[in-house]
């Protein structure tokens, strides 16, 4: 009987900017994974990630299939290439990272789990405010009653233009390979944690609109999302070409008090309730990059010890049918089902 391996050998597909949170996490939490494939039709991109990690460069996935030595991709390109390359690494039975939307289509994603299903290795869709720290210790706490019964949630991701998105990820601002603009990109992050703590969303009422002129899709969305519940949360998303202060990524208001979240400079809880009505941290400080290593570190649970992942890979459809809902509503002013 063949003993489990006890290394992740991984093939980084696409070196971009995300490329380095990933590693980050896989060099702070995922001691047992090692990066030995670091592909990008950018040389530069794809060998700045090797320089770090000893990692063998490779333009294409393809090539990397055929003399690379590795168990399973991590996939972080633009989103019209996901399904292609996933399908392409299911088909030579690899195990599957795939950074989130899963696709910018149901039907896509439809065949992306088709593969997976056949290709029988794990399939991991990368949403890290599922391991987001501050997420984690919001849940905790609103499941320890240290907020009374939760009643609503606001959520609002808003970023200046630059740095996040210029000149890099231009090929955000593309509608036809991004599927939309900030609600379907970016803004999933902030829509997971609102299911986590509410539910399953049922409906939305949005608009969405243009302030970005370079951006296709949009760079502004308000909606409000109903909860199989029966319970109502906000979502904010914003993106323009302009300072903006830093607000509370989310705030969580339960019948005796408040959980206020933010991210930045100072991420952190603040617990608002009536032991603490001038509000008081709890937890310790994490942020957005903290989350990565988490995630990494469940991806590689699941393949080197059969792990089940914190959350399966159809649970990101929740994130992209609402951003799918919202984009309807913004055309028909009405409220649409999320789960149509």
């Amino acid at each position: 009987m063949s003993s489990a391996p006890s290394e992740l050998r991984l093939a980084f597909v696409g070196c971009g900017r995300i490329a380095s949170y990933h590693l980050d996490g896989i060099e702070t939490t995922a001691a047992r994974t090692r990066v030995t494939a670091a592909i990008d039709p950018d040389a530069g991109a794809a060998k700045a990630i090797a320089d770090r990690c000893g990692a063998t460069v490779y333009s294409s996935l393809a090539d990397a299939l055929q003399d690379g030595d590795f168990d399973a991709v991590d996939i972080m390109t633009p989103h019209d290439l996901h399904e292609q390359l996933a399908c392409q690494a299911f088909a030579a039975q690899k195990h599957v990272l795939l950074e989130k939307p899963m696709a910018a289509t149901l039907d896509a994603c439809v065949r992306i789990q088709q593969a997976a299903g056949e290709a029988g290795t794990v399939f991991m869709v990368a949403e890290n405010s599922q391991y987001w720290p501050e997420v984690v210790k919001a849940r905790e706490l609103a499941r320890e009653g240290a907020i009374g019964e939760v009643m609503t949630a606001r959520a609002a991701f808003q970023h200046s233009l630059q740095p996040f998105w210029y000149p890099d990820d231009s090929w955000r601002y593309e509608q036809s390979r991004a599927g939309g603009g900030i609600v379907i990109d970016g803004g999933a992050h902030w829509i997971r944690p609102l299911r986590i703590w509410l539910g399953e969303i049922d409906s939305v009422v949005a608009v969405t609109e243009r302030v970005v002129d370079q951006m296709q899709g949009e760079s502004l969305s308000q909606a409000l999302l109903r909860f199989r519940s029966g319970r109502i949360a906000t979502f904010e998303a914003l993106t323009i070409d302009a300072p903006l202060w830093s607000g509370p990524s989310w705030r969580l208001t339960g019948s005796s008090g408040e959980l206020v979240i933010h991210d930045g400079a100072e991420p952190g809880v603040t617990l608002v309730n009536r032991q603490h009505p001038e509000g008081i941290r709890v937890g310790e400080p994490g942020g957005y990059a903290a989350s990565f290593g988490p995630e990494l570190a469940d991806f590689e649970a699941a393949v080197l010890d059969g792990k089940a992942p914190e959350a399966p890979a159809e649970a990101s459809l929740g994130e992209l049918r609402t951003a799918l809902a919202i984009y309807r509503s913004a055309e028909s002013g009405r409220w649409e089902s999320v789960w149509e």
